[in-house]
């Protein structure tokens, strides 16, 4: 009959393989294999988060992760998705270890997946294109018919602030909501402000109107069972976002009046 002292060792073994099962799928076995897995959209036109493209703007997000890889001596894979809708799907079918690239944190991603800290903070606004004048309230917004990128959580934010779903188009294409705007189809889009600004140094006659939703995150996507990895994301985010490094990213993509939109952003 085995003794207390080796009975108590099994146990505490069985113990250690049923709390640690889920972490084994995690950074260990991420530094295990050598490579972190990122999961994107990858948008040619709007690459200033992330892109395939090589080069010295390989984007905001690709940066802020190729230096966490970095750091813990590790290759960066970039898998392709094809829509925003597919992400977190396919994270969890294990596709990849995280998801990046314009990814909002919201809370029913949050039902399915964890987010690690902010990593750029967001909000979203109402773009028109001249002759068409911006739009300044959220009353005026309802009259506008609003284009948004299919798949994206755009749709849920604006129902939820009180636009009609009569005036919702939600079946633009990735990359395609100021071609739209452009052709006439829509007379309104509704982008996160980062894009926004960045569109707007591409083409001068857009404009930003209101404000719309509440202030958000734009955050990287891991598994549940993935805590490792989480909180060693969070712990280079947090000490990233208290350099320099971290502001001089947002300039480089996004140009000197990004801090101050960022700022009325989050106080408007």
């Amino acid at each position: 009959m085995p003794s207390p002292g080796c009975l108590r060792r099994v146990l505490a073994s069985l113990l250690l393989l049923l709390c640690g099962a889920p972490l084994r799928a995690d950074f260990t076995e991420v530094k295990e294999r050598g490579t972190l897995r990122v999961l994107a959209v990858i948008v040619p036109d709007e690459p200033e988060f992330i892109s395939d493209q090589k080069g010295d703007r390989p984007g905001f997000d690709r940066e802020v992760l190729d230096g966490f890889a970095r750091l813990h001596k590790l290759g960066l894979e970039l898998e392709r998705v094809e829509s925003w809708d597919a992400l977190v799907p396919s994270l969890l079918k294990g596709r990849g270890d995280v998801i990046a690239g314009r990814f909002t944190a919201t809370e029913s991603r949050r039902r399915q997946i964890e987010f690690t800290s902010e990593v750029f903070p967001i909000r979203n606004v109402a773009v028109t294109r001249k002759p068409r004048e911006p739009v300044a309230s959220l009353e005026a917004l309802k009259r506008e018919t609003i284009g948004i990128v299919k798949g994206t959580s755009m749709g849920d934010m604006l129902l939820t602030a009180g636009i009609p779903a009569a005036s919702i188009v939600s079946d633009i294409p990735a990359g395609g909501a100021f071609a739209a705007l452009r052709s006439g189809r829509i007379s309104c889009t509704v982008d996160e402000v980062a894009g926004a600004i960045m569109a707007q140094r591409a083409d001068p006659e857009l404009q930003l109107g209101v404000f719309v939703g509440p202030p958000a995150s734009y955050a990287y996507g891991v598994r549940k069972a993935d805590t490792q990895l989480v909180a060693a994301l969070n712990e280079y985010i947090d000490n990233l976002r208290r350099t320099a490094t971290w502001n001089r990213l947002v300039l480089k993509y996004f140009g000197e009046a990004a801090p101050e939109i960022l700022r009325k952003a989050r106080l408007q």
